[in-house]
């Protein structure tokens, strides 16, 4: 009996499933991925899913990883955005894309770089199409990616979508580019006085403790005095497990978050943190309406959209609400109001989403709810900065100050037992 890879969507979970299943037919497998509650995204029969070039890429092929795996490191999201800017201007000017490929790949100064570029135009000349290639390259090209080329070619218009999909790489990394340089100096500053009070409390509280034994004669001290050299003593002799945490500390909470459990609790708690949970909202919601604009416009259908819009809105609680919405318009709803009813999304977004399924402009309404929570995110996060570091300066300070005050009242002291 023949068999069938397959990707699938749970029903009750919403969540991708992909594996394998015997069936006398594609009819047949459908109808029993149905019966266990699973909605066909993707039907390849195995004997199909092969890794010779030009070949459809199943989902075990896809699974077993890229051909090029050192390339995550060597070729990051700025060099995707610009290989296709670069190739859509040269699909756009006419050129062939296997063309296009090998000028691309003859200026490409990286090598592994320069080997994907081949292989891909090796996959085109092979009889496979772009997207098939694509899928031989997971690191590097996500889902999104690999859908909208594949609706641009369905369509004959891939040098559109790929000038559509540069742009929203392109606007995707000056987004995340503007939030990691306006949180990197507070966060540097932090780092610095956290190090630099412990270092006071582990070296030099210690020395002048035995300087007022010394001098005062067991003669007792200020409150505050006592409460910094006890805690500098307490500093002092836990600095291995201080540094342990240190290092430790961040991998535990990095594979906590991972984990789904743990992901989704942070999620959820971030979101009702005042402000930092309006700004984690804002920028989900500008990915998620970039995203599901992006892929509508380029002729991706909608319930794929909504798919991918999901996997890449960045929170969870989000991802599970968009997971809802898209079961809801499998049923036949429409996207606004499973939108309004998930209680996450703001009333401007489901008001536009509404206005743009009437007026058949869905996919403009969206790409504008993200420019605009795109600009509500970089004043915010602006604006988050220039709080954040006269107040950290001024805690800095303050935590300063009361040590200096601290080793200043006994000094005092002894200048007037001298005197």
């Amino acid at each position: 009996m023949p068999s069938f890879h397959y990707i699938a969507i749970g029903s009750a979970t919403g969540r991708e499933r992909a594996g394998q299943l015997e069936a006398a037919d594609a009819q047949n497998a459908v109808d029993l991925l149905k019966a266990r509650g699973l909605f066909p995204t993707e039907l390849t029969p195995a004997e199909e899913s092969t890794d010779a070039p030009g070949q459809p890429a199943s989902a075990a092929a896809v699974a077993r990883g890229d051909r090029f795996p050192a390339l995550r490191r060597a070729a990051g999201r700025r060099e995707r955005a610009v290989f296709t800017r670069q190739l859509a201007a040269l699909v756009g000017a006419g050129m062939p894309l296997v063309r296009g490929l090998d000028l691309l790949a003859g200026q490409q100064h990286q090598p592994a770089w320069r080997a994907v570029i081949i292989d891909l135009a090796g996959t085109i000349r092979a009889g496979g199409t772009f997207s098939a290639g694509l899928l031989r390259h997971p690191r590097l090209f996500d889902r999104l990616y690999v859908g909208m080329i594949r609706a641009g070619e369905a369509g004959g218009l891939l040098d559109a979508v790929l000038d559509r999909l540069a742009r929203h790489l392109e606007k995707a990394d000056q987004v995340k580019a503007r939030v990691k340089s306006a949180m990197t100096y507070p966060l540097v500053i932090m780092a610095v006085a956290v190090a630099i009070v412990t270092a006071l409390m582990a070296f030099v509280v210690p020395r002048f403790e035995a300087v007022f034994a010394g001098v005062l004669k067991g003669a007792p001290l200020p409150a505050l005095t006592q409460a910094v050299l006890k805690t500098g003593r307490l500093v002092g002799a836990c600095w291995p497990i201080e540094l342990g945490a240190a290092v430790l500390l961040p991998w535990g909470a990095r594979w906590w978050y991972r984990s789904e459990v743990g992901g989704r609790v942070v999620d959820r708690l971030l979101l009702r943190l005042p402000f930092f949970g309006s700004l984690a909202l804002k920028a989900s919601v500008a990915r998620f309406g970039r995203t599901l604009g992006t892929m509508l416009a380029s002729g991706v259908s909608i319930l794929d959209a909504l798919q991918l819009a999901r996997d890449t809105c960045g929170n969870r609680v989000i991802a599970e609400a968009i997971g809802t919405v898209h079961r809801r318009v499998r049923e036949g709803e429409g996207v606004a109001r499973p939108l309004a009813e998930t209680g996450l999304f703001p009333p401007v977004v489901v008001g536009m989403a509404a206005v743009g399924e009437e007026t058949g402009a869905l996919p403009a309404m969206l790409l504008r709810v993200a420019e605009m929570y795109d600009d509500e995110v970089d004043n915010a996060v602006t604006s988050l900065t220039s709080v954040l570091e006269p107040a950290m300066i001024v805690v800095m300070a303050v935590v300063v100050g009361t040590i200096v005050i601290a080793l200043f009242l006994p000094i005092v002291r002894i200048i007037q037992l001298l005197s």
